[in-house]
């Protein structure tokens, strides 16, 4: 009987691999392969003298993976600059800084020191998880404002975005650890990043599903991104939240409560739809100043909905002008 329960287990470890690559693949190339409207070009932009410039691949850490890519205005002469971080997408398997260069100069252009940050990705190799990478960003941040107080740009308070992976990992950072960082964290925002690990809201993978089965698919993904051993027994009971609070960002919102604008896809099958309800309703519960975007008709890649996906874009516009305005 225990032989055929540990087989069974090994099965569902090669399927949640198989399916970590594809969430993985379809995550880094979503982005890629879209035809983007011809609205969204003025948020793609080449950095040149005339915006800026970049200081890249400054270490923060230890490991391989542990560096930055720092976005200076070309303006050296106010007294203090709002950051944006902005944490690249991929599945938390994939993916790098450099992704995202566009939406780094685009920020740039606009007045703000911004920088890319990249984590060790998870992967057979590195042993790496979702509360390994949190960490690692939570130690960058202080030598990302090291690193802008000593070009000339000291810092006053900061952003935290992302997409995907990355929105996860920011909205991470700003309800869980935002209270202790060294400057203000005034606003998160972002799209299509999984905010709960509550398994009734990962029905996309079958983890609410009352069943043995789906107690161990959610266990084994769990302990993964929590590097924490959750067992089938804690799924059941719901002890597991404790051992996931570290990386499920809805579970700080009370204890921080930063303003927030995200959007997601109503048909994402790569995280789990549900999770940004509870997000919303947790927002809403604890009156925390946000928009919340529900595209019917796309999903991961934010693809169908082109009307909505300007709205969201302009909200982000809106709220960095309201919480971190450029001082002139």
């Amino acid at each position: 009987m225990k032989e055929k329960q540990l087989k069974g287990k090994k099965k569902v470890s090669i399927w949640l691999c198989i399916l970590i690559f594809t969430i993985s693949l379809i995550a880094g190339m979503a982005s890629k392969l879209l035809i983007k409207p011809s609205w969204s070009k003025q948020y793609s932009v080449t950095l040149t003298d005339e915006i800026g410039t970049v200081k890249k691949d400054i270490p923060y850490g230890e490991d391989e993976a542990n560096k930055f890519d720092l976005y200076l205005p070309k303006d050296n002469t106010r007294k203090s600059y709002g950051l944006v971080v902005y944490l690249h997408a991929g599945g938390f398997t994939s993916g790098d800084k450099s992704d995202d260069k566009e939406m780094l100069a685009w920020l740039t252009k606009k007045g703000y020191v911004a920088v890319g940050i990249n984590y060790t990705l998870v992967s057979e190799e590195t042993k790496s998880s979702v509360l390994q990478q949190s960490n690692e960003i939570k130690a960058a941040i202080p030598k990302v404002l090291e690193a802008a107080k000593e070009a000339g740009y000291p810092i006053d308070k900061m952003t935290v975005a992302g997409g995907s992976a990355g929105h996860a990992l920011a909205m991470i950072y700003t309800y869980r650890d935002g209270k202790e960082a060294p400057v203000p964290v005034v606003l998160t925002f972002g799209a299509v990043g999984p905010s709960s690990l509550h398994v009734e809201d990962w029905d996309v993978f079958g983890f609410d599903q009352d069943t043995e089965e789906a107690r161990v698919a959610a266990a084994t993904m769990f302990s993964m991104m929590s590097a924490q051993t959750i067992t089938p027994e804690e799924i059941a009971d719901g002890s597991y939240l404790e051992k996931v609070k570290a990386i499920s960002a809805v579970d700080w919102i009370k204890d921080n409560p930063v303003p927030n604008v995200s959007a997601y896809g109503q048909h994402d099958r790569v995280q789990p739809f549900k999770a940004s309800i509870r997000l919303d309703e947790t927002l809403k519960s604890n009156n925390v100043d946000h928009k919340y975007f529900v595209l019917p008709h796309s999903g991961h890649g934010l693809q169908n909905d082109s009307t909505l996906s300007r709205q969201w874009m302009e909200a982000i516009e809106e709220y960095l002008a309201k919480y971190m305005p450029i001082e002139k």
